[in-house]
């Protein structure tokens, strides 16, 4: 099969289309066509060796994102079949990238009807991680305040729309030509980072999502309640500054759950979450896909179509 794979760490020019062995699946685990493949910043982290280089056997195909078909299953395996359609929040054990990919039976949950390959794969890992933020870990009820941070991000289109199904009131951080998009998506105040201090707009938070980390999330806390909740997907916010609130403090990394991918399907094809596409490039552009990630300011979701 072909797979996009790095040999080395460094910058995209590492990413090669290589022709790779096509993996066969253990028991518990499915083997997809992939259709579709979704970009995220973790890619490139792992890619440039910042995140978990020791743990990273080279070559290595990267992609936690796929869109595809069921080819075949392994023993055991009994929610799937093959030929069914589905979305997948691949572990590490496989990647995305590639023409065939493995995944365990928990990372896989049929594709949302009403989406095609490429838009189901910009769903799943950002969707997750903004649906375990604001729920597993934000603890996020009707009626509360929310900000996120980076509401035009992959991760923060998906936060602010979860955030209004619950009943919630979402501000968030974006670029002035974002705004369109993030109202359109449910925010009901949207803060230019550029010209404006979020914390001056944002006061009393119940809950604050981070998605920058930084200056930005030590800023964050003022924007917090007495017994609120700070939570990133980047860095550990300070427990100092959680006690001095009575707040609760928690960064996380997304895990794959399939039963948060049906439930996430199900809103999508009730029309209440819709999915926002910067780009797509064949799986040979993959190159040009992290450049655009990496050095260009998007909107929602880039995608590999195989």
């Amino acid at each position: 099969m072909k797979s996009i794979r790095i040999h080395s760490f460094g910058g995209s020019d590492v990413l090669q289309l290589d022709e790779a062995p096509a993996p066969r699946p253990a028991a518990g685990q499915v083997l997809i066509q992939v259709r579709a493949a979704g970009v995220n910043p973790v890619d490139g982290k792992i890619r440039s060796g910042s995140f978990r280089k020791e743990e990273t056997r080279l070559p290595a195909a990267l992609g936690r994102d796929v869109a595809g078909v069921v080819e075949a299953v392994g023993a055991g395996v009994k929610s799937l079949d093959v030929g069914d359609d589905v979305y997948a929040f691949l572990g590490e054990h496989s990647g995305g990238y590639s023409e065939y990919a493995l995944a365990d039976e928990q990372e896989v949950a049929r594709k949302p009807v009403s989406l095609d390959y490429v838009q189901a794969a910009a769903v799943p890992l950002a969707a997750t991680t903004a649906w375990q933020a604001l729920f597993d870990h934000g603890h996020l009820q009707r009626g509360q305040r929310v900000l996120i941070h980076g509401g035009a991000g992959g991760v923060g289109n998906y936060a602010i729309q979860f955030a209004k199904v619950r009943g919630a009131r979402v501000f968030t951080t974006g670029k002035a030509e974002d705004g369109e998009l993030l109202r359109s998506l449910g925010a009901d105040e949207v803060i230019d980072y550029e010209s404006e201090r979020f914390e001056e707009r944002a006061r009393d938070m119940d809950l604050v999502i981070d998605l920058i980390g930084g200056e930005i999330q030590a800023r964050s806390w003022t924007c917090v309640r007495d017994g609120g909740a700070l939570v990133s997907t980047l860095e550990k916010p300070s427990e100092k500054e959680a006690a001095a609130r009575h707040a609760r403090a928690a960064v996380f990394m997304a895990k794959p759950t399939a039963s948060q991918l049906s439930e996430i399907a199900g809103l999508i094809d009730d029309g209440k979450v819709r999915v926002v596409i910067e780009a797509t490039y064949p799986l040979a552009e993959a190159r040009d896909a992290h450049d655009r990630l990496e050095h260009e300011h998007t909107q929602g979701k880039i995608v590999l179509t195989v």
